[in-house]
């Protein structure tokens, strides 16, 4: 096996990127205090061609360095927004239609390998804050929680590999 030069893997410039189709999905970063995982997510949502990110709250926004260092140029294709408060961004969201799923453990949330999500329908998936999660007045708009099945002693995941996990596990469910 030889590994694949850059040119060879037949990407995407930015311009054709914002011009591509997209699956019907949003994310929603609440209160994100680092500036690594927030270029992280940025990072993922090109990768798997989603609509956008709304950034909220304490959760940096480009241009940063920080957010570069990992976004690794993902914050030029990938549409985002800044909202003061992450309830804002939700009732906007869902005036759009979109369902609002947080990723969140909480009663009745729905375990991630149980998720199905329609056709024809638009999502925003909301990630919390590194340790206090999503605020429960975001959960409290949201019309479903989702929890990553865990089996260690840890109870939780680096919010970008939440959502790494989350965002493959959506973006199955969709063709593009």
């Amino acid at each position: 096996m030889r590994k694949l030069l850059n040119e060879e893997l037949d990407r995407l410039e930015v311009e054709e990127y914002k011009e591509s189709k997209k699956i019907p999905v949003m994310v929603v970063l609440d209160n994100i205090r680092s500036q690594n995982n927030i270029g992280s997510v940025f990072r993922t949502a090109d990768a798997f061609r989603l609509e956008g990110i709304y950034l909220c709250g304490i959760t940096a926004t480009p241009p940063h360095r920080e957010i570069h260092k990992t976004a690794l140029g993902a914050t030029e294709s990938v549409s985002w927004e800044y909202r003061t408060e992450t309830t804002d961004a939700i009732i906007e969201l869902k005036e759009k239609d979109y369902q609002i799923f947080s990723i969140e453990q909480v009663e009745g949330a729905v375990s991630l390998d149980q998720l199905t999500l329609l056709p024809g329908e638009k999502y925003a998936i909301v990630f919390g804050h590194e340790i206090r999660g999503v605020e429960q007045d975001v959960v409290n708009l949201s019309d479903r929680c989702v929890e990553i099945p865990q089996y260690g002693t840890k109870h939780s995941l680096n919010i970008s590999v939440a959502a790494g996990i989350v965002i493959w596990e959506v973006f199955k469910q969709f063709s593009l």
